[in-house]
């Protein structure tokens, strides 16, 4: 009787979930070649995909909750996806070069997603690019209200300038990674303080920070060093997208299993750097911490000894590794200062010998973890291969053996059997007749024959 509740409850289990799997895939739309003419009155975030890819498989449960709750919202953005390898001529307009791509077309706009592929952070990138490129804060309040819900924001101050056609610029480019604001005066806190107007600040870490044209440089490529938090749980993906900012990554390289004093005192001494000594450093470095060494070691090619601290410069694949004992954050300040002033030995890059080395790890990885996973496969994929080839080599080889000896044999044969008559005719033209000279007759001058015949 208890099995029999048990099968009911999970068939029920699974009916409502393939109800609810419908029910969701009711709120994204199929797209067709029609999609092309009218999309320009909408703002759409489509999927681009391809059938047999795996990783389309794998976000199309979270596309279809993605579509439920826009549509639940009632946001004006409509969410569709689009078969790219049917319709290859349109997603090639829109740039479409891998699957999955995720893209938000407003207008003649298309704004590439790249973020993480879960439901919270595709709407947020969504609920982002689909509004105002310049959101404004009439009031202190809406203004708290922004810090609250944002990590990182930045915030024009001011009337019509230069600067502002800047901020719009950077602004249209930048929208998909970050939030832009536009406030007077009247509405910053009172603890900011300005030297001039009108001015960029970014607001992270409880702090602020203004651009200074003449030490930053480019404002765009501030803005693009400046959108990330000073202290970041780091991945893989966090490390290629911090590729672009130029910026120096310092990284604990820890076990968050381990609860030892060594793995818990390097974490806290990186927070401290950053925290303390940020206005020293947050234009060169990135803070952070990464659990395990797996990532790191196959990016620097080498085994890391966990707990560890390596600086990385993402941008040309050099690291520095430490070359003293940290025991407080002077110690690793003095190896920062070391890093920055060339004092520490960087490592790696990008030479043709690394990118040679880096081919070489790769297929040796490769390999190694398809035999740990599958020693079958691994074997098949492997064996089999140069058993083939083996076998081959040693056709080749005995072909041209026989062949060798079978020629010999034949010409060996051929004489034997020839007849010993035109041997000994070929002698007898040899040998010189007993009545002849052995000495060659000397062929007279022309014109002595000439004379004989007259």
């Amino acid at each position: 009787m208890a099995a029999r509740r048990r099968g009911a409850a999970l068939r029920l289990c699974a009916t409502v979930f393939l109800l609810d799997m419908a029910f969701s895939k009711g709120y994204v739309e199929d797209l067709d070649e029609s999609f092309k003419e009218n999309r320009k009155d909408d703002i759409w975030l489509v999927d681009f995909y391809a059938p047999w890819c795996g990783h389309c498989k794998k976000l199309e449960p979270i596309w279809n909750e993605v579509g439920l709750e826009m549509k639940s919202i009632g946001s004006p953005v409509k969410v569709g996806k689009m078969d790219a390898t049917s319709y290859s001529s349109i997603a090639s307009e829109f740039g479409v070069r891998g699957y999955p791509t995720i893209k938000l077309l407003k207008g003649d706009l298309a704004y590439n997603y790249r973020g993480p592929r879960t439901k919270d952070d595709i709407i947020e990138f969504a609920h982002r690019v689909s509004g105002a490129l310049i959101r404004p804060l009439p009031s202190q309040q809406m203004f708290e209200h922004v810090q609250k819900r944002h990590r990182v924001f930045f915030v024009y101050i001011g009337g019509e300038s230069p600067l502002k056609e800047k901020y719009i610029d950077a602004a249209s480019e930048l929208i998909v990674y970050t939030y832009f604001f536009s406030a007077s005066e009247e509405v910053v806190p009172e603890y900011v303080t300005l030297k001039e107007m009108p001015a960029v600040l970014v607001f992270k870490d409880e702090t602020y920070f203004v651009y200074d044209e003449y030490e930053d440089g480019d404002l765009s490529s501030w803005i693009n060093r400046e959108r990330f938090q000073n202290y970041l749980t780091m991945d893989g993906f966090l490390l290629y997208e911090l590729g672009d900012t130029g910026k120096l990554v310092a990284i604990a390289v820890i076990d968050e299993k381990n609860t030892s004093v060594e793995h818990t005192r390097l974490k806290s001494i990186i927070q401290e750097v950053a925290r303390d000594y940020r206005d020293q450093f947050h234009r060169d470095f990135q803070f952070g911490h990464m659990d395990g060494n797996d990532y790191i070691n196959t990016l620097l090619m080498d085994e890391l000894k966990v707990p560890t601290v390596v600086v990385l410069n993402t941008s040309n694949q050099q690291y520095f590794l430490l070359d003293r004992q940290i025991k407080n954050a002077e110690d690793m300040v003095q190896f920062i200062n070391n890093v920055l002033d060339g004092t520490v030995d960087a490592q790696g890059g990008d030479s043709i010998l690394q990118r040679l080395k880096r081919i070489v790890f790769d297929a040796k990885s490769t390999i190694v973890s398809i035999f740990k996973s599958s020693p079958l496969m691994g074997c098949f994929l492997f064996g089999l291969p140069l058993g083939v080839i083996s076998i081959m080599c040693y056709g080749i080889y005995t072909a041209d053996t026989d062949g060798g000896y079978i020629e010999e044999r034949y010409e060996v044969s051929k004489s034997e059997t020839e007849s010993p008559e035109p041997v000994e005719e070929s002698k007898e033209k040899q040998e010189p007749r007993s009545g002849d000279s052995l000495v060659p007759a000397v062929q007279e001058p022309k014109d002595v024959l000439e004379k004989k015949k007259d």
